[in-house]
């Protein structure tokens, strides 16, 4: 099954390549991707699907299309183009980065290192933490950290690697307590956002941002947790960010419906008119793969997360793929990208395109993406 999924889903992103051409997908509309000019901040997701491709198949075509997208990337690190937000991990992490890993190209190297550092200068020292959006003083989004930001933290923990210094490692792992500190709640669930003082730094509440609630759990940032998290433990090796993990997961699980693939937000009233996210379930089925190279062949947890793993994963395949739909643009229908503000709450999403397509790689051949070396 993995293999004919992958099979269908290198074809559309080879049509894809001709029908974006030097534009990047963000989310569909009726069916149809939505394309920038390099300016948002999921455009990596594009780039690093054309690496996976490349990876697995040897097909030249898809690596002249991401090397592309890497000059791309470099013109947009010149012209510093909306680049001031944390997602700096996801832009770069999945395009020069990858170019890094997978060709040794110095420049793409390079390139990531300036990512590295433009993503520090948005480390704030009052409260401890990586400003998500926006300048420090920013009325709306001053004092904001966010869970999506585990997935940012790769790239900090990669040019510690790369260069020594020790500075990167040390803003990561700040940031990644942080996270467990204020945005992991007792029960394991988790908040979106959370908020501090921008003159003093004091700690003032969880809260939403494309959650339900504030004090509801939004799928998608569950997801960005239990895969973030392990992240940090593959590499810093501290456990607690291991445990954070298993229990993130666990709860993410615990509340899949029948197709085990999760609704929006764990909060929201359910019928039949309640949106899915596909998206948040297929990076916690990549999470859960790097999950469990890290867990002991003893623990109690292993068999339960790798069976639901394969549930989850065969239901994406099976029921939200569009293998079906030679046509289809996207990989993976019925994600959601912000359903309180009516922004494509069910269609095609590029980082649910991508987790998929990396989830699908792991199982089938073991390449595993591009967060680490």
């Amino acid at each position: 099954m993995w293999k004919q999924a992958i099979e269908n889903a290198m074809i559309k992103v080879k049509n894809n390549v001709e029908r974006f051409g030097d534009r990047f997908p963000h989310v569909s509309v009726n069916g149809k991707y939505e394309l920038n000019n390099n300016e948002d901040w999921t455009n990596g997701f594009w780039s690093g699907m054309l690496w996976l491709c490349y990876q697995y198949s040897g097909d030249e075509a898809y690596r002249e299309a991401a090397r592309l997208t890497v000059q791309s990337f470099k013109r947009r690190m010149e012209q510093h183009i909306v680049l001031d937000h944390h997602d700096i991990g996801f832009l770069y992490s999945l395009s020069s980065k990858a170019q890094w890993i997978v060709e040794r190209d110095e420049e793409a190297r390079q390139l990531t290192l300036q990512a590295a550092d433009v993503l520090m200068r948005r480390w704030r020292e009052k409260g401890q933490y990586i400003q998500a959006w926006g300048l420090p003083d920013d009325p709306q989004h001053g004092g904001r950290m966010i869970i999506d930001c585990l997935l940012n933290l790769p790239l900090l923990f990669w040019a510690y690697e790369q260069t020594g210094d020790d500075r990167y490692r040390q803003v990561a792992v700040r940031q990644a307590d942080q996270s467990r500190r204020y945005l992991v709640r007792g029960d394991d669930s988790s908040y979106h956002t959370f908020v501090f003082n921008t003159e003093t730094g004091e700690p003032l509440g969880g809260a939403t941002h494309q959650g339900y609630t504030n004090g509801s759990t939004w799928a998608r940032g569950q997801a960005w947790g239990v895969y973030g998290f392990t992240l940090a433990y593959r590499y810093t090796g501290d456990k607690l960010y291991l445990d954070t993990s298993k229990r993130m997961a666990a709860y993410f699980l615990e509340q899949l419906p029948e197709d085990h693939v999760a609704y929006w937000d764990f909060s929201a009233p359910i019928d039949t008119a309640t949106y899915r996210d596909s998206s948040a379930s297929t990076i916690v089925v990549a999470g859960l793969i790097e999950l469990l190279e890290h867990m002991d062949a003893e623990d109690p947890q292993l068999a339960g997360f790798e069976e639901k793993m394969k549930l989850s994963m065969t239901s994406l395949v099976q029921n939200y793929s569009t293998m079906d739909e030679p046509e289809a643009e996207g990989l993976l229908k019925h994600g959601s990208y912000y359903v309180r503000g009516n922004l494509a709450p069910d269609d095609f999403m590029i980082w649910g395109d991508y987790y998929y397509l990396e989830a699908l790689m792991r199982m089938d051949k073991g390449i595993k993406g591009y967060w680490y070396e």
